[in-house]
């Protein structure tokens, strides 16, 4: 079963309309500064139950400031942080208690095996010994460690590692769980196993915050996403709605016997090109959202008598929405 299909069978039934949907996350006007340094701008987010929200954003752009301080694990300037619809204070135990952390450095104890490292972690948030042990079975279960309980993380491959660190932060059943980065450098079989994993605790009643620099894992698990830039959201909506938010529309590939200047400088007149460059034996087409410009680029090919190969036309995805929204100059 791909992504797409999980996501479709599993995805959670929103209240209907006219019932008010709880408001898991509501941070409003925030801002964090270290020294002369704005790390938040007056900051705003909103995070609805029952949403895998993405939040992105380019290195240094605040994404990590922001999640500290929803967690109250950092002190800020200005503003205000709800969640569960209470106000978040580092000492909001009841709160912290249903929230799940599973941050980008792998956090479990070198000393302990599997099985240990979980079951300590759970026994944080759940005093019953019965009830905690029922946890982390389920927990090696979810992660697919079963086979593993008894080994030390520094015999774990870098993929089973991150299944242990999600174990270690999911196993207490929290609703809210902040996923940071939680599929750096690990296998293609790994990533899916995770990805697979956060939609099947969505659809178990878990609301997710989900951060990543894959942008493919973004636009496929995420029901909505925000896009941060120097402290501030720039850009929220679904990934259909963000592509809307950009000009760039179709993407036209058009392979050539010989791709030459005057070909380029002939489709850059197109009415609807915003874009167009020579690729090796190839010219890129960029256009804009108006239809019929695959049948555009066809049409003046043909009228000019212009050999061509194959020709493919690709919809924008949400690396270009980053892009154009963020810019493609280099970060720290």
């Amino acid at each position: 079963m791909t992504l797409v299909e999980h996501r479709m069978r599993t995805q959670i039934k929103f209240p209907k309309k006219g019932k008010a949907i709880s408001m898991v996350v509501k941070v409003n006007n925030l801002v964090k500064r270290y020294g002369d340094l704005i790390a938040l701008d007056h900051f705003n987010l909103e995070v609805k139950e029952g949403e895998v929200f993405g939040l992105l954003g380019p290195n240094g752009s605040g994404k990590t400031t922001a999640i500290n301080c929803i967690l109250s694990l950092l002190k800020y300037d200005k503003g205000s942080i709800e969640v569960f619809g209470k106000p978040m204070q580092p000492d909001s135990y009841e709160s912290k208690r249903d929230i799940g952390i599973v941050m980008q450095n792998v956090a479990v104890f070198k000393e302990l095996t599997v099985q240990e490292n979980i079951t300590y972690f759970c026994g944080l948030y759940i005093s019953d010994k019965k009830r905690c042990e029922e946890l982390v079975e389920e927990a090696i279960h979810f992660v697919g460690l079963e086979n593993y309980r008894k080994f030390l993380p520094k015999k774990l491959s870098g993929g089973l590692l991150r299944r242990l660190n999600i174990a270690c932060g999911v196993a207490h059943k929290p609703k809210l769980i902040i996923l940071d980065e939680p599929t750096v450098a690990v296998d293609p079989q790994s990533r899916n196993n995770i990805l697979e994993g956060i939609l099947k605790l969505n659809s178990e009643g878990a609301t997710v915050i989900y951060t990543s620099h894959y942008m493919e894992e973004v636009e496929q698990i995420c029901s909505r996403i925000a896009i941060m830039d120097k402290g501030k959201i720039i850009a929220t909506g679904t990934t259909s709605e963000l592509k809307d938010m950009i000009k760039t529309g179709e993407k036209i590939t058009v392979e050539l016997l010989k791709a030459d200047s005057s070909i380029l400088a002939g489709l850059k007149q197109l009415p609807y090109t915003i874009s167009a460059e020579i690729s090796g034996s190839q010219i890129v087409v960029k256009s804009d959202h108006s239809k019929n410009n695959l049948l555009a680029v066809l049409d003046y090919l043909n009228s000019h008598n212009i050999a061509y190969g194959r020709i493919f036309c690709e919809l924008p995805t949400l690396n270009d929405v980053f892009l154009e929204i963020t810019g493609k100059e280099l970060r720290d």
